[in-house]
């Protein structure tokens, strides 16, 4: 037998092409001996797991102490009036960095609204994070004191969304 090389590429073909992992040709003294490998498997999977966003954190704003200034705002930020700000509101706040929307479509009617009494279990936005939408629920009822972000603005984690005044 003559070794030819498209002989042994033909020998490879029908190898892939079949359940086959091995094959031998003995002919006129010449062996041939083509050997499929297998795949390489790891042998310990690749596990990921994702942690659910830590639950809304509801806060009472604390009272400024005697004689201590009050905080001056952010750059950016307008200064609080200070006849509206009240001891006993909750802070609702961002579970997740994400972007801010008061309601469910651009054309539909916002969620809540200043003033509003609201329940325990009340949407009170979608904040929209790698293209999920999350609701965010009262955790409290109350009324809607402030909305601290504006429409399809960007939130931080841990970020100020609204004060409620508990009922």
């Amino acid at each position: 037998m003559k070794t030819d090389l498209n002989y042994i590429k033909k020998l490879v073909k029908i190898i892939d092409s079949c359940d086959i992992t091995e094959i031998e040709i003995d002919e006129e003294g010449t062996k041939i001996r083509v050997v499929k490998s297998k795949p390489v498997q790891n042998e310990t999977p690749h596990i990921i797991q994702y942690a659910p966003p830590p639950a809304m954190q509801m806060m009472p704003m604390a009272a400024p102490a005697a004689g201590a200034e009050a905080a001056q705002p952010k750059a950016g930020e307008k200064p609080a009036d200070k006849s509206s700000v009240k001891e006993n509101l909750i802070e609702v706040r961002s579970p997740i960095v994400g972007t801010f929307y008061r309601a469910p479509s651009p054309n539909a009617d916002p969620y809540v609204q200043v003033g509003q009494k609201i329940g325990v279990g009340n949407v009170l936005c979608i904040i929209e994070a790698m293209k999920l939408m999350n609701e965010i629920e009262s955790e409290v009822s109350g009324t809607i004191s402030k909305i601290l972000v504006e429409n399809a603005q960007p939130v931080e984690y841990n970020q100020v969304l609204f004060l409620i005044e508990p009922a």
